[in-house]
């Protein structure tokens, strides 16, 4: 039987290896050859962590820039997700570390009695930054804390009726101006209507929550959830958020919206792999794709921008699909 290595034309560990980033290299002999690389905390120093760190506020947030006109958004709770992504998943930041701590509590200071993390959208709900920020509280330490299962229960109650997600507001036919002036403004939250499909990238992001959780990502409603996210691989989104395919292809990391390498992350950690007809074809398209430097673009969309590297490939990116494509293989 082939190693993950040898289903691919050019073996991407040498360049992930040769790159000028501390942390890839740290992440890539971890994880990708399974050597012994010391305590984590040691990328916690690395001067680009240090960087974001420093601009945490006292009470764990990161200040959000520019003017801002709508008092009812936490735009500071936006600019901790964006900073806390690349602490936890660049840099292994935890609960262990004073700014990893400091930053979780404020995300989860910003949680309701009905458990869900809001303030993004106003007083709506958010289910997919619920998740989202719930997996990085979970990377960072806290999947044994009670406002985590919390947050979990209430993600289980909002699923649509065929076992995924979707964002309440897009459950509903509203115009253009009633969407802005209730995510926007102190409107109480739109119930959802549960009936309607699920959207597969507001549920790309909530299962990266069920996926790092290690007795969550074992349930019924996940595995389920992760099938159904499969069988959307390169289709339109059943909304009119982030509804185009092309949006399957462009790739980031740290992740954010939903897209394929996100996805099949959490679909592999859920142990939904290469039998499955979706994963395999995914899979097939990732090793068809990679570049004659060994890695991967950010972006194989008509028009879009990969962003700097060698011959327009993204390391991290690079360093995802392994992690994939070596989950799946085993």
């Amino acid at each position: 039987m082939k190693t993950w290595r040898e289903t691919l034309r050019l073996d991407p560990i040498p360049p992930l290896l040769a790159a000028d980033d501390e942390a890839l290299r740290y992440f890539t002999k971890r994880d990708l050859l399974d050597e012994t690389v010391g305590p984590i905390d040691q990328l916690w120093a690395l001067p680009t962590a240090q960087k974001i760190a420093a601009r945490q506020q006292e009470d764990g947030s990161w200040k959000r820039p520019g003017k801002h006109k709508h008092d009812a958004i936490n735009h500071n709770l936006i600019e901790t997700w964006k900073q806390f992504r690349f602490l936890v998943q660049m840099y292994g930041f935890t609960r262990e570390s004073p700014v990893g701590a400091k930053a979780a509590e404020f995300i989860l200071s910003c949680q309701t009695e009905e458990g869900d993390i809001r303030g993004i959208l106003a007083k709506q709900y958010t289910t997919y930054y619920t998740g989202a920020l719930l997996f990085l509280l979970i990377e960072a330490g806290y999947a044994d804390d009670p406002r985590v299962e919390k947050a979990f229960r209430w993600l289980l109650s909002v699923r649509q009726v065929d076992g995924a997600w979707s964002l309440a507001m897009i459950t509903h036919k509203l115009d253009r101006e009633t969407q802005y002036e209730l995510s926007s403004q102190y409107r109480p939250p739109l119930q959802p209507d549960l009936s309607k499909p699920f959207s597969h990238n507001a549920t790309g992001m909530i299962l990266r929550a069920f996926a790092a959780h290690p007795r969550h990502r074992k349930s019924d409603a996940a595995i389920h959830a992760a099938e159904l996210l499969a069988s959307r691989f390169f289709q339109k989104d059943a909304t009119t958020s982030y509804q185009a395919k092309r949006y399957w292809i462009m790739f980031q990391y740290p992740f954010w919206w939903n897209q394929l390498v996100a996805a099949l992350d959490s679909i592999s950690l859920i142990r939904i792999t290469i039998e499955n007809e979706h994963v395999s074809k995914a899979l097939d398209w990732l090793i068809e794709h990679q570049q004659e430097s060994g890695l991967w673009k950010s972006s194989y969309a008509k028009g879009g921008k990969a962003h700097a590297g060698s011959k327009g490939s993204d390391p991290w990116v690079s360093l995802a699909i392994c992690r994939v494509l070596k989950r799946c293989a085993s």
